[in-house]
């Protein structure tokens, strides 16, 4: 039987670069909650784990499996038991790529908000852009209540 180390470094404090790498190219398997470039402190923004999960997989030569968002089986796992197909179903997020963007490619709407990580912009960083950009959480479901339902 074969054990691999389970690596916790969602707390960039704790990130230890050479000790992970080290045990990714022994065969550890690198796995990813998500890939987000950064999130939202009560400071600002910070980097998120995605450039580190980058440059570990840069390192290591290995392809990180990735279990959140912006990966469809997230979206898709999210949906199931609900009885919503994707078509049927609204991701209100801000962030552009891995909420909005990451429901958009399973076929759900994606609304994104100009609250919590959201910058100038970012709905010009996806393909297709977001169905609608709203000011904020209230505003989605406003819209959602009185033009979709």
């Amino acid at each position: 039987r074969t054990f691999f180390p389970v690596i916790k470094a969602l707390l960039l404090a704790n990130f230890h670069f050479l000790c992970l790498s080290r045990l990714l190219l022994d065969g550890a398997p690198l796995i990813a909650i998500h890939k987000a470039r950064y999130y939202k402190r009560k400071d600002g923004l910070a980097l998120g784990p995605g450039p580190f999960v980058t440059a570990l997989e840069y390192a290591t030569d290995t392809k990180a499996t990735v279990v959140g968002k912006p990966e469809k089986t997230f979206f898709l796992e999210a949906l199931r038991g609900t009885g919503c197909k994707p078509e049927e179903a609204i991701m209100i997020g801000d962030d552009c790529r891995d909420d909005v963007g990451g429901a958009q490619n399973v076929g759900m709407l994606g609304i994104l908000v100009k609250t919590g990580k959201y910058r100038a912009a970012d709905e010009e960083k996806i393909n297709p852009p977001p169905y609608l950009t709203c000011e904020s959480f209230p505003h989605a479901v406003d819209h959602i209540l009185q033009h979709l339902l």
